[in-house]
């Protein structure tokens, strides 16, 4: 049983994602080298319906604890959703855009934190 409390956390993100079978999960420490936000939770999908399951699954289960995201993106075209919860950033990436965009080169001066299902 996962307990979520009222505050998304980067591995609570990164467990719902996995969930629907999210690949690649990577947790950046963004609070060194970003003003916007603390983490990053990056992942991969095979598919643009299963980003948005991936999506919808760490919405709705932070949502049931009282969680909303500040903003969501990408929601529509499925390749790249972003869900903004402040503190903590998903980025649920079609495997193929994930290698184009490359978050992880970009921003290479922050530390990626291990991540086990």
């Amino acid at each position: 049983m996962l307990e979520i409390t009222k505050k998304a956390t980067p591995e609570v993100i990164a467990r719902l994602a996995g969930e629907k079978k999210a690949m690649d999960i990577v947790i950046l420490n963004m609070a060194e080298v970003s003003l916007v936000t603390d983490y990053f939770i990056i992942c991969s999908a095979n598919s643009t319906t299963q980003v948005r399951a991936i999506a919808d699954n760490v919405e709705e289960k932070l949502s049931e604890a009282g969680v909303e995201p500040l903003h969501k993106e990408g929601y529509r075209e499925g390749r790249w959703v972003l869900l903004d919860y402040s503190e903590c950033i998903l980025h649920v990436f079609v495997e193929e855009d994930r290698r184009f965009y490359n978050l992880e080169q970009l921003w290479g001066d922050a530390e990626a934190l291990p991540y086990k299902e």
